[in-house]
């Protein structure tokens, strides 16, 4: 097997990290899975923005399906499996999946922004086939750029540690033609959308803040204003968790760029990549503790198969729990079907 694609690691080091993407692995198809089912369950009350909920599923998803076991099997291998064909075919999804969760979520910003600044009549504009159509072109723009290094411009190639593979960040200094990638790529893929990300997340806390002032002195908020500020409050999460998880792997990546990959521990740059593939398990949990709809799709489901395990501790969640009717052996067999929840504005 060619040198670069042996582990720089101790093994023991890399069963560890073939452990920990296990477990990664194995929380991402179950948190996700459950949402996606979910949201088929309550296809028929599902409100527009919730497709791109949906879509951000299926990203972290298809990147567990797709890459996560190839990683762990080589990991516990000491080594790449497959040569130059897998590691372009596992670089290739990581960069699909992840353009595509960056555009979905900096879509979902945009979206949250339009909607809490809008008159009502303008706000129902933004309908399925519009977030149907916006959804096609983050998949047809994410294709596009993971398809381009096939094309001649820009390359893939193995991480500094051995056992995993993404773009060839060292190519930025030696061409043109890895420097034109790169540079495009940063400022189109990462700086663009986490600018807008910022930027619509900060005028929405400020039309939330001067709405609270306008209505403070009725002395009661109105539950239309505790939703908006408690779905703003998720999709900020979800924003953070996931820039949180791939901050520090960008930081190591461009770290690169500049510098040679070998001025760096492996072990410090496994890290930050195990971090990065984290990010696909954390929205499951953001919205279970935030959705009342999406809790409520839960329990129906433990009710459904006498789970009596508790999912989740939402005792100090910033919502008024629902009532704790499949605590009991009684009050399983009695657990009601619950209705759709019209007035939650987002399964988050």
């Amino acid at each position: 097997m060619e040198e670069q694609y042996l582990s720089k690691l101790h093994p023991t080091v890399d069963y560890g990290a073939g452990v920990f993407l296990l477990i990664i692995a194995i929380l991402t198809i179950l948190g996700n899975s459950v949402v996606l089912a979910t949201a088929v369950k309550r296809s028929s009350h599902l409100k527009s923005p919730e497709l791109l909920i949906i879509n951000l599923a299926i990203t972290d998803l298809g990147m567990a399906i797709s890459m996560y076991p190839l990683a762990i099997a080589s990991a516990w291998n000491h080594a790449w499996l497959g040569g130059d064909a897998s590691c372009v075919y596992y670089a290739l999804m990581g960069f699909l999946f992840g353009v595509s969760s960056m555009l979905t979520l900096c879509m979902m910003a945009v979206i949250r922004f339009l909607v809490t600044n809008s008159s009502t009549s303008n706000s129902n504009t933004i309908n399925k086939k519009a977030i149907r159509t916006l959804i096609a072109f983050i998949w047809l723009c994410s294709l596009l750029w993971a398809v381009l290094p096939l094309l001649g411009w820009g390359y893939y190639g193995p991480e500094p540690f051995g056992t995993s593979c993404t773009i060839a960040w060292s190519e930025f200094h030696n061409s043109a033609n890895g420097f034109s990638f790169i540079l495009s790529m940063f400022i189109l893929c990462t700086l663009l959308p986490v600018l807008t990300i910022l930027t619509c997340y900060l005028g929405i806390a400020w039309k939330i803040h001067k709405a609270y002032q306008e209505i403070q002195n009725f002395g009661r908020i109105p539950n239309a204003a505790k939703m908006e500020r408690r779905l703003t409050l998720m999709a900020v999460l979800v924003s953070i968790g996931f820039l949180g998880a791939w901050t520090p792997y960008a930081t190591v990546s461009f770290w690169s760029i500049f510098n040679s990959s070998h001025s760096l521990h492996p072990v410090v740059t496994l890290l930050p990549c195990l971090f990065a593939k984290s990010s696909t398990a954390y929205n499951p949990f953001i919205y279970y503790i935030f959705s009342k709809t999406f809790r409520r799709e839960i329990k129906q489901m433990k009710c459904s198969c006498d789970w009596q395990v508790p999912f989740f501790n939402t005792e100090h969640s910033i919502e008024t729990p629902m009532s704790m009717m499949w605590m009991g052996r009684e009050n399983v067999r009695a657990c009601p079907t619950a209705k759709a929840n019209n007035g939650e504005a987002s399964s988050h």
